[in-house]
Formats: C-alpha cells, sequence, structure tokens
C-alpha cells in the first residue's frame, strides 16, 4: 500500500484528495491545524490524522511517517480583497506563511522519506500565480511564490528520480475557502459563484491528483491547468447558463412532462 501525505486536509480541496486517494487503496496521512474536524475525516477513510500548523511544522511532528510516496501540499489560502495600497501587512504575512512557507518547511522535512521511495510532490497553487487581478495582489504573490518554489525544486531535483507536479485550479465552488477570505461575508461568498454554470468542485482537483499520482514513476507532469467551462481565463468568466446537453435531456424527459 503506498503512503500519502495531505496538508489541508480537513476541508476543500485537501479533504477531498485525502478520500480519492484512501478510496483508490492508498494509506493517507491527513495533516491539518483543526483537530476534531481532522480526525473525523481520517476515521470515515481509515486514514491517520496529524493535527499540525504545516508553517511551524518540524521533523518531530512527523515521526509516525515512516514512508512517503506522495506529498500533496494543499495549505494555502487567501486573506481579503483588498487594493495594494489599503492591503494589511499582515493578511500578507499570513498568506505568504500558509502558501509558501508551509509549502517548503513540509517539502523539506518529507523528501527525504520520497527519495526513498521514489516518490511525487503534487503542490496545489492556483491560476491566480498565472495572472494578477484586482485585489488579488497579495494571495496572487503567494502563489506566484509558491510556483516559483515548485519550479526551482523541479530544476534542483534534476538527476533524482522523484516526480514535481503543480496543479493549477481556476474557479472551485469551495465555500469554505470563500469565507476565510471574505471573514465570514456569506453575501459576498454567493456573489462569486451567482449564474456561474457549473465551477470547480473539490473533487474535480482530486481526480487530477489522483491521475497525476498514478502515472508511471518515468513520466512527470510538470503543471496542469484546471477550470470550469464556464472560465476561460482568470478575466473570462461565464455568467449563464451553457445548455449541458445532460441536463436539457432531463427536462425533456416524460418524467419531468408529467410533472410540470
Amino acid at each position: 500500500m503506498k503512503t500519502a501525505v495531505v496538508t489541508g486536509a480537513s476541508s476543500g480541496i485537501g479533504e477531498a484528495c485525502s478520500r480519492t486517494l484512501a478510496s483508490r487503496g492508498w494509506r493517507v496521512f491527513l495533516v491539518a491545524r483543526r483537530g476534531e474536524r481532522l480526525e473525523q475525516i481520517a476515521g470515515e477513510i481509515r486514514g491517520h490524522a496529524i493535527v499540525l500548523d504545516v508553517t511551524q511544522a518540524r521533523e518531530e511532528d512527523l515521526v509516525q511517517i515512516c514512508e512517503c510516496d506522495l506529498l500533496v501540499n494543499c495549505a494555502g489560502g487567501a486573506i481579503g480583497l483588498d487594493a495594494v495600497d489599503r492591503a494589511s501587512a499582515e493578511d500578507w504575512t499570513n498568506m505568504f506563511n500558509s502558501n509558501v512557507l508551509g509549502t517548503l518547511l513540509m517539502t523539506q522535512l518529507m523528501l527525504p522519506r520520497l527519495i526513498a521511495s521514489q516518490g511525487a510532490i503534487v503542490n496545489i497553487t492556483s491560476t491566480a500565480a498565472l495572472a494578477s487581478y484586482e485585489g488579488g495582489g497579495g494571495y496572487c504573490a503567494a502563489k506566484s511564490a509558491q510556483r516559483a518554489l515548485t519550479h526551482s525544486l523541479r530544476l534542483e531535483m534534476k538527476g533524482v528520480p522523484v516526480r514535481i507536479t503543480e496543479v493549477l485550479p481556476g474557479m472551485v465552488h469551495t465555500p469554505e475557502f470563500s469565507l476565510k477570505r471574505f471573514r465570514g461575508d456569506a453575501e459576498r461568498v454567493n456573489a462569486i459563484y451567482e449564474d456561474v454554470d457549473r465551477p470547480l468542485s473539490a473533487d474535480d482537483v482530486a481526480q487530477v491528483v489522483a491521475w497525476v499520482a498514478d502515472q508511471p514513476a518515468h513520466v512527470n507532469v510538470d503543471e496542469i491547468v484546471v477550470r470550469p467551462v464556464a472560465q476561460r481565463a482568470q478575466h473570462a468568466l461565464f455568467r449563464g447558463s451553457l445548455g449541458w446537453l445532460e441536463q436539457q435531456r432531463a427536462d425533456q424527459s416524460p418524467l419531468n412532462e408529467g410533472a410540470r
């Protein structure tokens, strides 16, 4: 049984990655700060919970992980949507700590195990690392730094049989992520997804991570951008129905005709 370590595993993409990998037969170590939630998820998937703030990770926190075939760095997040001239330095520091420093520390700590197993690292960054947008200065900067870390690491590991992949999701329907960003303002969160026909789910991203992990040991997927069809670029989001065929068929079915 192969072993995966997933950070940010108490919600969103990290939780989805943990569940998906476990369903495919991986032994999963779930890493996050929220102990009660983490223990619940770990119990449901027969995983192992490690309650830990990745920005302060040390070797002694991870002694129970003897082997590691896959490290998925999901821990991170965005705070606020303030313009640069009004941005909080504390918010920027927190974003850099969780997205960049956490990835750095967990990678450093797990790398000897990954080298021993000839394993893989998957860093979850964001399309925010590819194109900046108004109000996203801090998050875009943090994800750009995480992307740069990933690229440098891949080059530095030349000659070492460890795969290093960056997954860059676009719009993902993760309300908890957005609630944190907008400090609990549900109305602003709802406005983000309003009339967007099928944004990505955390499960969609987790399926991509699992696919990357399942590639042969000599195949490195350097990076993969994943967006919903409704989002063609960071600045090109379509709001409205896309007219999916299966929805049209469902609307035209005799059962629905009878209901009307």
